[in-house]
């Protein structure tokens, strides 16, 4: 059956080039490609899993989005109140303060994410008073509704962040993010900081509150296990360029990038019985102010062949909803994760 919910979030070619300056007068002399051609969408109520190993453009892409930092180049369209696509990367700094509630962030460090000076309750309430949307009792009721929301007690919100563990940091963080009701939620990491145990809780609570605010969310990770539990889509990441993406299962089962067959690998499955096979890629990640001519990832690649080297592939639709960006995609048997 397919999918009849609306693109919340498109976007086209989406770059970001981090200047090199050297020299007394800080010439520019090239260009850290952190992102480098980006495309894809997110509809309403669903969870993209953008993945892919440290240096990869993850964050970066995350923060172009809520323009924490400017894009180089590209489009980024996101669904405004009247459901028209709004451009954000246009938006004055007017326009983009009042757009921003739609779209929040959490961060990866629930340690130096929140401001040590400020109680619980200014910190989940600061939205709002930045955006004079509450005050007074109004107020209180808001960010005592969403404390309790995320799993803390409302005798917490006199507390500073130093008196609570990390997972506890980390709700505050989210609790933050969801105060405005925004209609996408950036994940930056939100795990990757917390104990395993803690992990589970993080993520079954995001689930939960997707399903009660009917939120969205881009979640940002480098662990294909944690994304794979909570995505609906999946995203791979190298060097700045997305080079598969499709439904979670799909992805899993039937991977057609050697990069995605690699990190698929190296999960770990609840099977007393199955020996691990990690493929171990030789060498280090390319320079993203240097890439290789032809496909990036040719120089890890045990599959690549002259054309490889030369010619950079573009991404393609192997089978419905399901891109890569791979000279062999159709040739290459590769090894998955079945279902469970």
């Amino acid at each position: 059956m397919p999918d009849e919910r609306k693109v919340l979030l498109e976007v086209k070619g989406l770059q970001k080039y981090f200047p090199i300056q050297r020299g007394l007068l800080k010439r520019t002399t090239g260009y850290v490609k952190a992102v480098d051609g980006v495309d894809f969408f997110i509809k309403e109520g669903e969870t993209l899993g953008l993945v892919g190993e440290s240096g990869c453009g993850k964050t970066t892409t995350g923060r172009c989005i809520v323009r924490v930092l400017e894009p180089t180049a590209g489009e980024i369209l996101m669904q405004d109140d009247s459901g028209a696509m709004l451009a954000v990367n246009k938006l004055d700094r007017k326009a983009l303060h009042v757009f921003r509630r739609n779209m929040q962030m959490i961060f990866q460090d629930p340690y130096s994410s929140l401001n040590p000076r400020m109680t619980v309750f200014e910190i989940i309430g600061e939205p709002l008073v930045v955006n004079g949307i509450a005050r007074g009792r109004e107020l209180e009721d808001r960010v005592e509704q969403v404390l309790v929301s995320v799993g803390l007690k409302v005798e917490h919100l006199r507390r500073y962040p130093h008196s609570f563990s990390g997972g506890q940091r980390q709700r505050i963080g989210i609790a933050r993010a969801l105060v405005l009701n925004p209609k996408l939620i950036i994940c930056d990491e939100p795990v990757s900081a917390l104990d395993v145990s803690v992990q589970a809780q993080i993520i079954n609570l995001l689930q939960k509150l997707q399903s009660q605010y009917h939120l969205t969310y881009l979640f940002v990770a480098h662990d294909m296990s944690v994304v794979r539990h909570i995505s609906n889509r999946i995203s791979v990441m190298y060097v700045g360029k997305m080079v598969e993406l499709a439904q979670t299962e799909e992805l899993m089962a039937n991977p057609t990038h050697p990069y995605t067959e690699a990190l698929l690998s190296a999960v770990p499955r609840p099977d007393p019985r199955w020996k691990a096979d990690r493929i171990i890629m030789t060498g280090e990640a390319p320079d993203p102010a240097n890439p290789p001519p032809g496909c990036v990832f040719h120089t890890r690649c045990r599959y690549a062949q002259e054309i490889c080297r030369r010619e950079e592939p573009s991404l393609c639709e192997v089978s419905p909803e399901h891109y890569t960006r791979c000279h062999f995609a159709n040739m290459i048997m590769l090894r998955g994760i079945p279902s469970h």
